[in-house]
């Protein structure tokens, strides 16, 4: 069960969100978030001291959820020990179930319009997913290889960076998975 702080500060991570989604990175502020949270400002401040504090908190919620998905697609696929599992999880979250790339994409943005530096979670998380690649069951050359096409169809799919169209995408995504499934059986 989630405390009133918890609802709130979700509250205020959503709203930030929207401001940057509706407004661009620029119109991300304090005032605006708390106006379109419907909190005061010093509400805002309770949770969030700072600009900063709030970005990196988006941040921070962002990549968790991603891990909480990828963790749940394990478990469901038979647990970590299964030689191909994260990267299956891995696929499947961000190129099959298309969490909203856009909300990542947002906290990214926001981040690099005010301090590069905010990014270094992001930075650090994706360290912690290449070596998972790496140490999941398969050649880490091809573990490797699999997720930076995954990154690459997320991120041609957030960024508008020539997406390929349906069905082609659907079919890159599903022979990503074959290729992790086919390491594993054969």
């Amino acid at each position: 069960m989630r405390t009133q702080a918890q609802e709130t500060r979700q509250l205020l991570l959503e709203a930030a969100t929207r401001v940057v989604m509706e407004q661009g990175a620029n119109a991300l502020t304090l005032d605006a978030v708390a106006q379109a949270a419907g909190v005061s400002k010093g509400g805002l401040l309770h949770h969030f001291p700072s600009k900063k504090a709030l970005i990196s908190g988006l941040i921070e919620a962002l990549l968790d959820a991603s891990d909480r998905d990828m963790e749940e697609r394990i478990a469901a696929l038979g647990g970590p020990e299964t030689p191909g599992v994260w990267l299956r999880a891995y696929v499947e979250s961000i190129c099959v179930a298309q969490p909203d790339a856009a909300n990542l994409n947002v906290g990214m943005l926001a981040a690099i319009a005010n301090d590069p530096s905010l990014l270094d979670p992001v930075r650090e998380r994706f360290a912690q997913w290449q070596r998972r690649a790496e140490a999941d069951g398969l050649d880490p050359a091809l573990g490797t290889l699999i997720r930076l096409a995954a990154d690459g169809l997320y991120m041609a799919d957030a960024f508008g960076l020539a997406p390929p169209p349906e069905p082609l995408r659907g079919e890159v995504a599903r022979r990503l998975l074959a290729l992790v499934e086919q390491q594993t059986t054969g």
